[in-house]
């Protein structure tokens, strides 16, 4: 793909640039998950979705654009991908919130961990009864912010980035 078919056509660079910028968040939760020993609590596994989904989203924008259908049609994919990012954003705000004690978190956090884990017998009643840690509580802050309140900065970013892209995908 040369870098003029990327400018010619209509929607394609935005395309490229939110389907990248989600994989990375998503990638990076994964490795905080995988490779930090992070694990997650069941809102922080809630706010993967959107991801998930927008990345599915945004190959079909790729798709789309790179076949040459209708504009409205890229421009269409581009906007549920900034709906969806600020679904995200919502998840992370009400996320934060729970951190911050602002208000209640779902039944589902309640306080759990591996810990209770033992050996490699019953692995799948194990995997039943073990719950991941309370989400009330953030397991790493950086510059003042947890990993939901990272998600609400980047999920903003992106959710502008795809509205911005689906201006530009209309006017060809």
């Amino acid at each position: 793909m040369t870098m003029t078919a990327i400018t010619t056509r209509p929607g394609l660079g935005y395309a490229l640039l939110l389907t990248a910028g989600m994989a990375v968040v998503v990638g990076s939760a994964l490795g905080f998950e995988h490779i930090g020993g992070y694990i997650p609590c069941a809102l922080c596994l809630l706010q993967r979705n959107p991801y998930y989904i927008g990345v599915g989203v945004g190959a079909l924008a790729i798709l789309a654009s790179i076949a040459k259908l209708p504009d409205r049609v890229v421009q269409a994919l581009l906007l549920l991908i900034a709906i969806i990012m600020v679904v995200s954003a919502g998840l992370g705000v009400y996320h934060a919130g729970v951190e911050w004690k602002f208000w209640e978190g779902p039944t589902s956090c309640s306080v759990g961990g591996a810990a209770g884990m033992s050996g490699a017998g019953n692995i799948l009643d194990q995997l039943n009864s073990v719950k991941g840690p309370s989400c009330t509580e953030a397991t790493l802050r950086v510059l003042g912010l947890s990993f939901a309140g990272w998600n609400v900065l980047t999920s903003i970013a992106l959710a502008g980035l795809a509205f911005l892209g689906a201006s530009k995908a209309k006017r060809r």
